[in-house]
């Protein structure tokens, strides 16, 4: 049996296959965006967004962005998930930042 490591971190986690079709959410990400599995997430994007979401599988490529919602700030961060060596999907964890959270400069 796999342990799912998602299930129970503070981070809504969402994942898609290459069709753009949610195949994984924990319950966080139902919580906050609804019941998603099994349906594309075209359903649930503008077209630009649904277009930057195509592209990125066909590219491999990762976005990042924050935004406010509701009075919290969120880091979105969309990435691919690999099988075999090719993109398989993509992973996209929104995390709730902490208000006056500290920026460190390491070198």
């Amino acid at each position: 049996m796999i342990k799912d490591f998602f299930a129970d971190v503070a981070v809504s986690t969402t994942v898609c296959d290459r069709e753009g079709r949610v195949v994984y959410q924990n319950e966080r990400a139902v919580a906050a965006l609804g019941e998603a599995r099994g349906h594309s997430l075209q359903e649930c994007h503008k077209s630009s967004s649904w277009e930057k979401i195509v592209d990125m599988i066909a590219k491999g490529e990762t976005n990042a962005y924050t935004i406010e919602k509701r009075g919290l700030r969120k880091l979105i961060y969309q990435t691919p998930w690999y099988e075999n060596g090719e993109v398989a999907g993509l992973v996209e964890y929104s995390i709730v930042l902490p208000e006056g959270m500290p920026h460190k400069v390491r070198e």
